[in-house]
């Protein structure tokens, strides 16, 4: 066999998948409980238990299946596969997964929830906000037409448009006349 094709092994490396690098994220542990107000500028899964109030709101808050949350939740995007009781507010995506539970007001842009899911409180879907940017006036440039070689008198072009009712361009020139 030639030495132009040789195939390449390479290892697994668990850090990373054909989909890319895995995402990091901080972690509260199963055996780890917080009375209080965690936030923070990074992504959160929370496996063990939080009471008092979770604010990530540029990131993702992953609750996980064995975890107890008493908290409102405000982030950008929350995935709940365990119990929450309080509010959650998202700026984007709410994920609700099978055999969770939510037991609290919910305020989101997008929802998806899975079957087996418990939802007990009320839920609303706001509009996307959209950057509307406001018109730029009209620019309105005037230019002088120099006049046509041979001119038509505008008497002239009135009477050859005659009775009809459609504007008609004078013969030579840019100018339109409306019959009167």
């Amino acid at each position: 066999m030639s030495d132009l094709w040789k195939p390449e092994i390479r290892q697994a490396n668990p850090a990373t998948s054909f989909a890319g690098p895995a995402t990091e994220h901080a972690t509260i542990g199963r055996s780890i409980v917080i009375k209080g107000e965690v936030s923070g500028q990074e992504a959160l899964f929370v496996d063990g238990t939080v009471e008092g109030a979770i604010r990530f709101p540029d990131h993702r808050v992953s609750v996980g299946r064995g975890s107890q949350v008493t908290a409102d939740i405000t982030a950008k995007d929350v995935v709940v596969m365990g119990s929450v009781k309080g509010n959650i507010h998202c700026s984007d995506l709410l994920d609700v997964r099978a055999e969770s539970t939510i037991r609290g007001d919910i305020v989101s842009r997008r929802i998806r929830i899975d079957d087996g899911a418990v939802l007990r409180g009320s839920v609303e879907i706001q509009a996307a906000v959209k950057s509307v940017k406001e018109p730029e006036p009209a620019r309105v440039e005037t230019a002088v037409v120099p006049p046509a070689v041979n001119p038509v008198p505008v008497a002239a072009a009135a009477a050859a448009a005659g009775a009809a009712t459609s504007p008609k361009r004078v013969a030579g020139s840019s100018v339109l006349l409306k019959p009167e």
